[in-house]
């Protein structure tokens, strides 16, 4: 298990219209992005979302999958999932995560710009080679919104795919980041 941790926000983020929003939690985010990290080995993956129904799903899709019908149908998924935690806001993983580690993790975004902070993913792979706690935030909708990104201390590259066409998905975002960070 590596130091990396990761947390998906739902808000705030941005729409196509550059306003800040809140977004839907989608089932395939959790199940794709669970299976991603735990093949990479990470340590936690959150789901952040203040909206009580929001929340509510995550906690029902969770059960099924890791206490109910589906953690005997399909154990592979009861595994990935088990390092999913739902958490309300930013600020609570960053206290979990402070916490368990002892030190708050470095706090990295993700972007499909690039931004004055951009550090190379050759130095933030070893810096969880290391052993330092890394936080990694991934934007739902289109993007961290502004206050987000305040309070990260890198950014990541964006993933250009040689094309002028840059809007991933973030289930494929997430797969090629983990990858870029700790692939063999």
């Amino acid at each position: 298990m590596t130091t990396l941790n990761i947390a998906l926000i739902h808000h705030p983020v941005m729409n196509k219209r550059d306003e800040v929003i809140g977004s839907a939690v989608t089932n395939l985010d959790i199940h794709d992005i669970a299976r991603a990290a735990k093949t990479y080995g990470l340590a936690n993956y959150f789901i952040t979302t203040p909206y009580e129904d929001q929340q509510q799903l995550v906690r029902e899709l969770l059960a099924h999958w890791q206490t109910g019908h589906g953690a005997t149908y399909n154990p592979a998924r009861k595994e990935a999932l088990g390092i999913v935690e739902l958490a309300d806001s930013l600020e609570t993983v960053i206290q979990r995560l402070t916490e368990q580690y002892g030190i708050r993790p470095l706090i990295v975004a993700t972007s499909a710009l690039l931004r004055d902070n951009t550090v190379s993913y050759l130095e933030i792979g070893q810096r969880i080679a290391q052993g330092e706690p890394v936080l990694l935030l991934f934007g739902t909708a289109h993007g961290l919104a502004p206050e987000i990104l305040q309070v990260t201390d890198a950014t990541l590259p964006p993933i250009m795919g040689g094309t002028q066409y840059n809007h991933l998905s973030v289930r494929s975002a997430a797969s090629i980041i983990f990858d870029r960070l700790l692939g063999a």
